[in-house]
């Protein structure tokens, strides 16, 4: 494990990340690769130079792992689901279940049957990934360690390629239901024609550049503003949570007790903004100009 706050705070940012190195590559523990070959990351250097295609195992990792424990709580409770008296998990889920489908159908002005299921899937996966924040810092880090894994971040979310990966799905949803909607000729004129428009031929023309720009800087500001809210509020609150540790063990337990009630808060509420922001986008993608 790291030995300086600098260090201690640099190792426990860094993802585990697997990537291709080159051939006469110098790696950090001094051996030279003789063939080109896809590896694990001895440090940030490499993990760098792994360039775009590397990818970071613990966050993949973790997303599936969560995602997988969401599905398998929601089959369990739909399998057990009973209409004499409900068990604890029946009620919890029948609580997430219904306060998703009120903020559908209170944001969501169309009819779309995968719009709801999407929600409630975004805002409990995401809920869980932000979870893991709560996790102490060093606990499942040093377990790996053990296992002989340098590297383990834990929070998927404090992962700017998973929120912008989530973000990426959602925006694509987008471009397919206003297409769907309001036809390719609807969503160019939505594009081009708003919000300056004229009834002026010349004029209009004209102004198609100029809405063409605005809007499209509007379309390709979803996506990015969705993944970059999460991942900068969780990565500021994993980033607290490490500070914290660098703290004498008196003052670890001071802090961090009260920082991590108020850390459930924005554990949930970046959940629901993501949730809702998504339903929002879609909504509007169901809005037919004509």
């Amino acid at each position: 494990m790291a030995g300086s706050a600098s260090e201690y705070i640099q190792h426990h940012l860094q993802n585990l990340t697997y990537g291709k190195l080159p051939a006469g590559y110098e790696r950090a523990d001094g051996t030279v690769v003789e063939q080109a070959g896809w590896t694990l990351a001895q440090n940030a250097t490499e993990a760098s130079d792994m360039g775009f295609m590397a990818l970071h195992i613990d966050s993949l990792g973790w997303s599936v792992a969560l995602g997988v424990l969401f599905l398998f709580f929601f089959r369990m409770a739909a399998k057990r689901a009973t209409s004499g008296q409900p068990g604890g998990l029946q009620n919890f889920v029948e609580v997430m279940i219904e306060f998703v489908d009120q903020s559908v159908k209170e944001t969501f002005h169309g009819k779309n049957k995968v719009i709801a299921p999407l929600a409630l899937t975004i805002f409990c996966w995401v809920f869980l990934m932000n979870l893991m924040d709560l996790v102490p810092v060093d606990f499942l880090p040093q377990v790996f360690h053990l296992m002989g894994l340098e590297y383990m971040k834990v929070v998927p979310t404090t992962d700017v390629n998973i929120t912008l990966g989530m973000s990426l799905s959602v925006f694509f949803l987008i471009i397919y239901y206003s297409l769907k909607v309001k036809g390719v000729g609807g969503f160019l004129g939505e594009l081009t024609l708003h919000p300056f428009s004229s009834d002026n031929l010349i004029l209009k023309i004209l102004l198609v550049p100029v809405n063409l720009l605005l809007e499209g800087v509007s379309l390709i500001a979803k996506p990015i503003s969705l993944a970059l809210r999460l991942f900068g509020n969780l990565y500021a609150g994993e980033l607290i949570f490490i500070l914290i540790a660098l703290l004498p063990l008196w003052a670890q337990w001071t802090l961090s007790v009260p920082w991590a009630i108020f850390h459930i808060l924005v554990i949930t509420l970046q959940a629901f903004i993501f949730m809702m922001l998504t339903i929002v986008y879609l909504s509007m993608a169901h809005e037919d100009s004509h």
